[in-house]
């Protein structure tokens, strides 16, 4: 269940842009998950641990999304209700 409501979250994921920027310009959110935020998704780009190498055309770049995917989530879980509802994200 949890694998598909990644895939739907995926090609939603032109609807999250607008809940992003929300996410880091409120005042509702605190400044600490923020920064773990920001730390989260440059330590993705500076480290990208692949599981599955790029060179493997489909499945190598599946993981990228994968990891990709789950930090927005945790980002997600860590806005105020409002903001969720706001932008219809859970």
């Amino acid at each position: 269940m949890r694998f598909f409501r990644r895939i739907r979250f995926l090609f939603r994921f032109h609807k999250s842009i607008p809940f992003l920027k929300d996410f880091f310009l409120s005042k509702e959110v605190k400044n600490v998950n923020k920064v773990i935020s920001v730390g989260l998704i440059i330590g993705y780009f500076l480290l990208p641990l692949d599981l599955i190498p790029d060179v493997i055309a489909f499945f190598g770049i599946l993981d990228d999304v994968a990891i990709f995917t789950f930090i927005l989530q945790q980002i997600v879980k860590m806005a105020p209700q409002q903001l969720k509802e706001k932008h219809d994200v859970e």
